[in-house]
């Protein structure tokens, strides 16, 4: 049954294919929609297939010896077609993923930080847990910052050391 629908999803791709050819070469279409659609098309194929190549390499156990990963290694790059374009994408991807993991960590630091500092409006300050004299001492407010503060340093240090996967 599955390799009917299989069959049958082919055969209807091929005949959206030809369709597209058809007006096409009847001239339906401009040349700039012609190499939007063409654009559309490829995008649509490379979503597809990069995230499969590069995945299939995170697969390679660190636990071996360095002859067996590189065994391991050797086959993946056979068996998978990883090109420039797509390692320079993944490659992207990460430093994206990281620059954002960075920019949220100082974010968070300056703003505890800068919640430490400002003084605070007194509704907010209503539980003091330590008192430096009878005016001034540490508050709840205080504890929510430095908490603020530590996470945002810990996303920093997270996004600078390097992971280890286990």
């Amino acid at each position: 049954m599955e390799n009917n629908q299989i069959a049958d999803d082919a055969a209807l791709l091929e005949a959206k294919a030809n369709e597209v050819i058809l007006l096409l070469q009847k001239g339906v279409v401009d040349r700039a929609r012609a190499k939007a659609i063409q654009d559309k098309i490829n995008r649509a194929l490379d979503a597809e297939s990069i995230p499969d190549t590069i995945e299939a390499f995170k697969i390679v156990d660190n636990a071996q010896d360095r002859l067996d990963m590189l065994n391991s290694f050797e086959d993946l790059l056979s068996t998978h077609s990883v090109d420039s374009q797509a390692s320079k994408k993944y490659l992207f991807q990460e430093r994206l993923k990281k620059s954002v993991v960075i920019i949220i960590s100082i974010l968070l630091i300056t703003l505890g930080m800068g919640m430490i500092i400002m003084p605070a409006p007194p509704y907010f300050e209503m539980f003091t847990l330590f008192y430096f004299n009878p005016n001034d001492g540490v508050t709840i407010m205080d504890m929510i910052s430095l908490l603020i503060v530590f996470t945002g340093v810990y996303l920093l240090l997270s996004s600078f050391l390097k992971k280890r996967s286990s």
